[in-house]
């Protein structure tokens, strides 16, 4: 039962209805059966299990840290808690995959980010920068809600679980916020990143039958489609939170105009950037610190390939992660030698006087430079296997220029209608998303703004209904 099915148009309000029914007490018990029945729609029994056991195990633990004086036995029940999320994380994620005997286990959907979050609970507890949780059905919640447990957001213990505990009355408001919240993800998975995979699932699914222009168009295409899908999905998760009165953390902050790969990672994928950071980065970094400015690249290196890793065993993902490690590397190595360049070559006065705004124009400069080198990675991040992703990369810019290949693929009507919605999302991108979904229906007359309300539901139920909706990208993850 995913965000973009009609099981889930029928699923939101009944909860939503439950929820607002029931006594104040009881509403984080409606959402944890809601969230187990959300999850359990996967028909995936192990799945299920897996997240009881993380939910048990991170509970019990997380109170023996709270409650033990023993600086030794603290340490021992945190990896013990690290141990199991991580036996529960490459079980289900990995271990399929390097099976070559019996059916394959069914796709492990949600485990990566509940097993993450369970983790920097149980860091948390242990540097007691959030108390243990005592009621074992608000951490089991915290684990399992689920509007974040497919895709995240990765949320922290200290902005998530005292939501969990506070009153959260109707509120009509955010009831309309979330719904217009909702919408505007669906919009931009339904008719932006799905009319993208039309083109981008079968140039990449053959990528030897492709060289040039068609590939180069496909690698750009799909830049656009990984980010409206998943920051499509990310504005549902929060949209659908808001209806509970919860507040889930941004995902995105216009990744693609960040003027550096490290200002891209503090702008993609917002909570698992921090999780790396806080919990992966920096502990390696302090470890290393003897090797200063060899410890931090060496940190950076380690980090991203297992970044890499998370997101899937093939090697493209390693490589991928890779990729985006030696670029920062390269960055933090050179960042003196870039300054004395720049002051010398006194850059900045020659094209002022030329009437340029150099700030401007630098800035411009460098978004251009990190999109592409991002493009440039995604070919190792789409492609289905590390050759395929050294073809494409090496026949980018090779071959026949026509657009034949391109204009097949889509069709006229298709592609018009791929350039309508794609140009509408990137012009909303120039305005807050708050004004979009909060602020765009409120002035007008009551009859307009509810006519406009249905017609919006409408043509999101008459998409999801007469076309094939694509799986969200970061499922697989």
């Amino acid at each position: 039962m995913s965000f973009n099915s009609l099981g889930f148009a029928a699923f939101l309000p009944l909860v939503f209805l439950v929820f607002h029914a029931v006594r104040e007490e009881h509403r984080w018990l409606a959402l944890l059966v809601a969230s187990y029945v959300f999850y359990a729609s996967f028909g995936a029994p192990r799945l299920l299990l897996a997240l009881l056991l993380v939910s048990v195990a991170t509970y019990a633990l997380g109170l023996c840290m709270a409650r033990s004086s023993s600086s030794r036995n603290r340490r021992a029940a945190l990896w013990a808690g690290i141990t199991v999320n991580l036996l529960a994380l490459g079980s289900l994620r990995y271990v399929p995959l390097l099976s070559t005997t019996g059916p394959p286990l069914p796709l492990a959907i949600g485990v990566s980010y509940y097993t993450l979050q369970a983790i920097s609970y149980l860091l948390d507890v242990y540097a007691e920068a959030t108390p243990a949780e005592s009621h074992p059905g608000y951490l089991a919640l915290y684990l399992a809600l689920f509007p974040r447990l497919l895709q995240g957001p990765i949320e922290r213990a200290a902005d998530l679980l005292p939501q969990l505990r506070r009153p959260r009355p109707f509120s009509y408001d955010e009831a309309r916020h979330g719904l217009l919240l909702f919408a505007w993800g669906l919009f931009k998975k339904v008719m932006v990143a799905d009319s993208l995979a039309l083109y981008v699932n079968k140039a990449y699914g053959d990528v030897h039958a492709h060289a040039g222009l068609p590939l180069l168009l496909a690698t750009y295409g799909y830049a656009a489609q990984i980010y409206y899908d998943f920051s499509g999905y990310t504005d549902m998760a929060l949209g659908t939170a808001r209806l509970f009165g919860l507040r889930l953390t941004e995902n995105f902050n216009f990744p693609y105009l960040a003027t550096s790969i490290a200002e891209f990672w503090r702008r993609w994928h917002i909570s698992l950037s921090r999780w790396l950071l806080d919990y992966l980065f920096m502990p390696i970094q302090i470890g290393l610190r003897r090797w200063r400015a060899a410890g931090a690249v060496l940190a950076l290196l380690v980090t991203f390939a297992l970044c890499g890793l998370w997101h899937g065993a093939r090697p493209n993902f390693i490589v991928w992660g890779l990729l985006h490690g030696t670029l920062m590397s390269v960055a933090l190595a050179t960042a003196p030698l870039r300054r004395r360049l720049g002051r010398n070559l006194s850059l900045a006065r020659r094209v002022s006087a030329v009437g340029l705004d150099s700030t401007r124009l630098g800035e411009a400069a460098q978004v251009f430079l990190t999109f592409n080198l991002v493009c440039f990675t995604w070919v190792f991040f789409r492609a289905d296997t590390l050759s395929d992703a050294l073809y494409v990369s090496t026949h980018l810019f090779s071959g026949p220029v026509a657009l034949s290949s391109f204009l097949f693929f889509f069709g006229p009507r298709q592609l018009v209608l791929t350039v309508a919605a794609l140009g509408l999302a990137v012009a909303a991108a120039g305005r807050d998303r708050e004004t979009i979904a909060g602020e765009s229906f409120r002035n007008l007359r009551p009859a307009v703004r509810w006519a406009s309300y249905y017609a919006l539901v409408a043509t999101m139920l008459w998409s999801l209904a007469t076309r094939r909706s694509e799986p969200f990208v970061y499922f697989q993850f």
